[in-house]
């Protein structure tokens, strides 16, 4: 046609042979998948949120296992047709929504929010710089994120990858569990402590720890005595503890609530039962060694506080493989922490300088131990792992009732 316009579809249309078709494919990682899995096992819910079409982010969401296969998404026109409460439901069981614009997903984090859920959002673009800044933990791209974007967010993912932030769950799960083992051996080790002295100096006439000269007050352990443990036999397995790997069942527990604290009732109950047992086993072998007391002992006062030394140090070796988890048994897994052997390995070998070399015996008031002596203090000491055990098996009985 002589009048037609050369640039108009009808003319660039006409008389054209059919070629192909090329189809444009933005697969997701392959690691994806499976971080998702690893998240859901771990209590996270991972919801999609994209600008594309409501068919694509469905396949997309199926293919990754975000969804089953035919799961409708949400759009953008439907969430505007929604009022409060009907989103307040929405965002319960809605796990794609496609088609958004920026005000939809700050309406779906606040959404969430007010129901309760701690909200990590990701993005890139500038449009989404209001919900990641609304989150309570923003995460931006680094490589494709934008300015504003990183400048919203909390966090920036150095590599773009969703896997990495279900890595950094896991790396703050088991640097949680490593402070709680820290806290729950030294807190046990220190309440032994002072569990010895006040119920030694208590019941000093009942184990045999008589007044001195002119009636003076005898302590079960001396104040050096005390200051060695403190410094030296305790700090390499506390410090040891911080570098303990993360558990097997780290990402199947549920996440921590917003106010729970490192230290718990259960975890104080442990810390002071431990304790009270160390303390025993100390002032019972102090009494063991001692003249009268509960037990007829044939020994001197320095003999028998040097056991009594040695037993509570013995016993705190004993207590940081119980604090290594509050239900696990100590036997499970033992070796995965070389730096912990080394550890122990080393203040025992100082606890045994410390009472066989002669200047130190001096320094700290020790004699030497004969060597069923050292027997009797490693039996006294293994009490309260025996003791810990038992009331882990108690404790995962428990949980194992619990509906």
């Amino acid at each position: 046609d002589p009048g037609e316009d050369p640039r108009s579809a009808e003319a660039l249309e006409r008389d054209l042979i059919f070629v192909g078709t090329v189809g444009i494919i933005d697969p997701p990682r392959e690691e994806a998948g499976a971080a998702i899995r690893e998240a859901r096992r771990a209590g996270i819910r991972v919801i999609m949120i994209t600008g594309d079409h409501p068919r694509t982010a469905a396949r997309i969401a199926a293919d990754l296992g975000l969804v089953q296969t035919g799961a409708p998404a949400l759009t953008g026109a439907d969430l505007d047709a929604l009022g409060e409460r009907e989103l307040a439901e929405a965002v319960r069981s809605v796990s794609v929504y496609a088609r958004v614009a920026p005000v939809h997903k700050l309406r779906i984090v606040d959404a969430l929010q007010a129901g309760g859920d701690v909200v990590a959002m990701t993005g890139d673009g500038v449009n989404d710089a209001p919900a990641l800044k609304a989150a309570d933990i923003g995460v931006a791209m680094g490589i494709t994120g934008t300015e504003v974007s990183k400048d919203a967010a909390r966090m920036i993912l150095a590599d773009d990858n969703f896997a990495t932030i279900v890595d950094a769950v896991r790396e703050g799960r088991a640097i949680f569990d490593n402070i709680r083992k820290f806290l729950r051996y030294l807190l046990s080790s220190n309440m032994g402590e002072v569990l010895t002295v006040f119920l030694g100096v208590v019941g000093a006439g009942v184990i045999g720890l008589h007044g001195g000269a002119g009636g003076a007050l005898v302590l079960p352990l001396l104040a050096t005595q005390i200051l060695w443990i403190n410094l030296i036999t305790d700090s390499g397995p506390a410090l040891a503890m911080g570098v303990d790997p993360p558990a097997g069942d780290v990402m199947d527990r549920p996440p921590r609530g917003r106010s729970e604290s490192a230290i718990d009732a259960r975890m104080w109950r442990g810390v002071v039962e431990a304790g009270l047992v160390m303390a025993l086993a100390t002032l019972l072998t102090i009494d063991l060694y001692l003249p009268g007391g509960l037990i007829e002992g044939q020994q001197s006062l320095e003999r028998a506080r040097t056991a009594g030394f040695t037993v509570l140090v013995l016993a705190q070796l004993f207590n940081c493989f119980n604090a290594r988890s509050e239900t696990v048994s100590a036997f499970s897994r033992p070796f995965v922490n070389p730096w912990l052997w080394g550890a122990v390995g080393l203040s025992l070998l100082l606890q045994v300088a410390v009472v066989h070399v002669g200047w130190l015996n001096t320094a700290f008031g020790t004699v030497p131990l004969a060597p069923s002596q050292w027997l009797v203090c490693i039996a006294m000491a293994s009490s309260v792992l025996v003791f810990v055990e038992l009331r882990k098996a108690l404790l995962r009985r428990g949980e194992r009732r619990r509906p």
